[in-house]
């Protein structure tokens, strides 16, 4: 028993320091961490340094659970409504991917002389991507959350949805007479079973889990949450696994069904050291899956079956995606990023062996070419950054991402100020569709798991994409006076009853925005300068309270004396010029002087 426990507690550890060295030199060379990972499984496995003894297979079915805790997390981030908006991607950019790409590496296969069953089984094994791959690159790079990144999810879904079907498909296609093993239940109650789990989960997420966690959280007791956390994912996980469903799948739906929980954060804070972990140990598994010896006896066969099904896996996503409107750029980066086959494909193959539709050895091949894509896929995306992509950004202007969601508040401006306002609604609950023209910056707030997009917010097809018909609320928090004002004018015209806040730069701006609708006008460094102001009154030796209530009876007066001169503005007039503006301007002054005397004045009376 000691020498068994001593040898687990071996592996763990050749696990542990294969990662810890390996991964942190590809990451400084610029290579990412799967391609670290899967560098360090080939090193410590069998068919290396033969470091590692126990079985590669062993380590990936245990580390999938990185990709079905990844999944969860994917989860907490879409309500349901996100979700049945994603519905015509999942479904129709899905369906048409699957299904194109099928046919055309199906072809593939015959084309290289194998029979259209194996060529088919090989075919739908490569054709479902690694969600795992995917799922880690655009984590990496904070696209999870972006257009291009969503589309790329719904994909994935969808692949998760087809499992089912596919499997019926191999015991359709096994001979007469199949072996034992051959699973002999009828389709539709496959069908009805994965229905079932899925219903089952479901009501379990509307009615159980929110007054689950609401006892649990009454215990104070807190290792008890994160072991709530875990049972959540994996019994999810396990009941879609039990339906025939795809266990990320139900990882998933329950991460859905409790994005909208006021627990969402603590289960995201309680899951996410597993997830890495475990998604780590599935790359390092994969890497060690790599059978060096059946590459070698077979190397014509495999090379080229990886770049002919690869290549053309490729070219069926890019012209897909041109199809349907997506640009250049984003084409090439789905088919390059989404170009190997993907974890169920061993499930799929072992499927396929057990019923007899194929052999061993093919069995052997199709793996090796599934990983071998796999360990590809990092070089491939690096190469693609590196030489192809700078190639194309400075002859093709970004376009703007396309915004699905559609809240009831809208954020122009990200920056140094819209950055407060983002930050303060949503540790209130509010999550707004946040706008902004800076790249550089919409891609490092999606590092930080801010959602946010990419778009010129003076055209009004953005503001229609926002939503803004409908909405509650715009701010307008952007630095450039004039793109300010028209945002504001065309939101009042697009939507008369929407409460619209915008910065302002000055007074002068302040009048522009009252005059193009907007309910408030923020000057942005007014607030500042009446708190220095509070300051130099204490340092003065005024009382704490008088200088508060001086300030503050400032800050309304002169906020209504702005509101009263903006009446008066012309554009046309310069300020000092505009005789009654001025006029008004210095009555209002005259009389918050007054009031303000008058406040000192009691407070040196109640002194004696």
């Amino acid at each position: 028993m000691a020498a068994e426990g001593a040898s687990q507690l071996i592996s763990v550890v050749t696990l542990l320091g294969a990662a810890i060295i390996v991964v942190p030199i590809f990451k400084r060379l610029g290579l990412g961490s799967v391609l670290g990972y899967l560098a360090a499984g080939l090193a410590i496995g069998p068919f290396g340094f033969k470091l590692f003894a126990d079985d590669p297979q062993n380590i990936i079915h245990i580390a999938e659970l990185g990709v079905v805790m990844f999944l969860f997390i994917i989860g907490l981030e879409m309500n349901p409504s996100h979700l049945w908006g994603l519905r015509r991607q999942i479904f129709g950019l899905g369906t048409l991917q699957v299904v194109v790409s099928a046919v055309l590496l199906t072809l593939v296969g015959i084309a290289a002389g194998f029979s259209w069953q194996t060529a088919f089984i090989g075919a739908s094994g490569f054709v479902l991507t690694s969600t795992a791959i995917v799922m880690q690159v655009l984590g990496e790079r904070g696209d999870i959350a972006a257009p291009r990144g969503q589309k790329m999810v719904s994909i994935l879904l969808f692949e998760d949805l087809i499992i089912v079907p596919l499997l019926a498909v191999v015991t359709f296609l096994a001979p007469v007479n199949p072996s034992e093993l051959a699973d002999t239940t009828p389709i539709w109650q496959k069908i009805g079973i994965a229905g079932l789990s899925l219903a089952a989960l479901i009501a379990a997420g509307i009615w159980l889990l929110n007054p689950l966690f609401r006892i649990v959280a009454k215990t104070k007791v807190r290792e008890l949450m994160t072991a709530i956390a875990l049972f959540v994912v994996l019994g999810s996980a396990l009941l879609m696994e039990q339906g025939g469903l795809s266990t990320a799948m139900g990882a998933f739906v329950a991460g859905v069904l409790l994005s909208e929980s006021s627990f969402r954060h603590q289960l995201e804070a309680d899951i996410e050291p597993f997830r890495g972990l475990l998604l780590g140990l599935f790359f390092l598994g994969v890497g060690m899956a790599l059978d060096l010896n059946v590459v070698l006896d077979n190397w014509i066969l495999i090379i080229s079956g990886v770049i002919a099904l690869m290549a053309v896996k490729s070219i069926a996503i890019y012209i897909i995606a041109r199809l349907l409107k997506s640009s250049h750029m984003e084409a090439m980066d789905r088919a390059v990023l989404m170009a190997q086959g993907g974890e169920f494909a061993f499930v799929l193959y072992a499927a396929a062996t057990a019923q007899g539709v194929i052999d061993s050895a093919t069995n052997a091949n199709m793996t090796a070419i599934v990983v071998l894509s796999m360990v590809l896929t990092p070089i491939n995306i690096l190469i693609h950054n590196k030489f192809v992509v700078p190639r194309f950004t400075t002859k093709e202007e970004r376009e703007a991402d396309h915004i699905e969601e559609k809240r009831s508040i809208v954020l122009i401006g990200i920056g140094r100020y819209g950055q407060i306002i983002n930050h303060v609604l949503t540790m209130a609950g509010y999550h707004p569709t946040v706008i902004d023209l800076d790249a550089k910056m919409i891609d490092s707030l999606r590092k930080l798991g801010i959602k946010s997009y990419y778009g010129n917010a003076t055209r009004k097809e953005i503001l229609h994409n926002a939503g803004v018909e409908n909405a509650e609320l715009l701010i307008v928090a952007i630095d450039d006076k004039e793109s300010a004002v028209r945002v504001v004018e065309m939101a009042r015209h697009m939507n008369p009853n929407i409460k619209i806040i915008a910065r302002a730069y000055d007074r002068p701006h302040v009048y522009q925005l009252f005059q193009a609708g907007a309910d408030l006008q923020i000057r942005e460094t007014f607030d500042s300068a009446v708190r220095s102001s509070q300051k130099a009154l204490r340092l003065l030796g005024i009382e704490k309270e008088v200088a508060e209530e001086v300030c503050r009876h400032y800050f309304y007066r002169d906020r209504h004396r702005v509101k009263v001169m903006a009446e008066y503005y012309d554009p046309k007039v310069s300020g000092f010029d505009n005789a009654e503006m001025m006029k008004v301007a210095l009555e209002e002054d005259q009389i918050t002087m007054l009031e303000i005397q008058s406040i000192l004045e009691r407070a040196k009376e109640s002194e004696h």
